[in-house]
């Protein structure tokens, strides 16, 4: 039986870097995945699953930062697919700038992006998980919520914030049987490096993040919750 055979997995920024090959590796895997994004791309991760894997999944239009289209996210997935097994938030975006520069709003919308994101997904999936006590969360944050990087302080202190959120809400929900972990990768081969650190090395694939990603999702002990799974040397 493959991994995730008859599992129901949310994944948030489905159409590109490391979300898009973590719903396509959770479909090959055998789940039900329902991805979103912001806005209409180029392809998502359907694009690069067979007919029968795309028969089982659904790709929405849904801007994290926004409650009203989360819970219109969470409505299409429940009315279609049912209650998630799996939620990963990994949607976000990065700004390169200096703090002295910084604008309000652009700091406002990574944190946004990044942060309440998360925590808009989780808070609106969350009781139809707990209801049946039971399930697994995953939050993308990065080497960038364990160490300061100059030029990208929202960033940082937004990921800072993933790695709190995932803490904090792992001791809430364990009662509940609900794990939550948080994948710290550093420099993958995405176009958000590019953007964060122009001119940057990539030191891994977001095939090989999303490895991690199914382990937290499949093959993880129960007691395994709260932890931020460094993925970088």
């Amino acid at each position: 039986m493959a991994a995730l055979e008859g599992r129901l997995a949310v994944v948030t920024g489905a159409s590109r870097g490391i979300g898009r090959a973590i719903a396509a590796l959770f479909a090959r895997a055998g789940a039900h995945v329902a991805g979103c994004s912001r806005g209409a791309h180029a392809g998502s991760y359907l694009d690069d699953l067979t007919p029968d894997e795309r028969s089982r999944c659904l790709h929405a239009v849904c801007d994290v930062r926004a409650p009203s289209d989360v819970v219109r996210f969470r409505d299409e997935v429940q009315a279609v697919l049912g209650v998630p097994d799996i939620v990963v938030n990994n949607a976000g975006i990065v700004a390169r700038q200096s703090v002295s520069t910084l604008t309000l709003e652009t700091w406002n919308d990574v944190l946004a992006s990044n942060l309440t994101g998360t925590f808009l997904v989780i808070q609106a999936f969350l009781p139809a998980m707990q209801s049946r006590h039971g399930g697994r969360i995953v939050n993308l944050a990065s080497v960038a919520g364990r160490t300061g990087t100059p030029m990208l302080s929202a960033y940082c202190a937004a990921k800072h914030g993933v790695v709190g959120l995932t803490r904090a809400l792992a001791e809430e929900l364990r009662d509940d049987g609900i794990t939550v972990n948080a994948i710290c990768p550093g420099s993958v081969d995405t176009e958000m490096l590019q953007q964060g650190m122009p001119g940057g090395t990539p030191r891994m694939t977001a095939d090989e993040v999303a490895r991690v990603a199914l382990f937290l999702a499949a093959d993880a002990p129960p007691a395994l919750t709260g932890a931020c799974i460094d993925v970088f040397g």
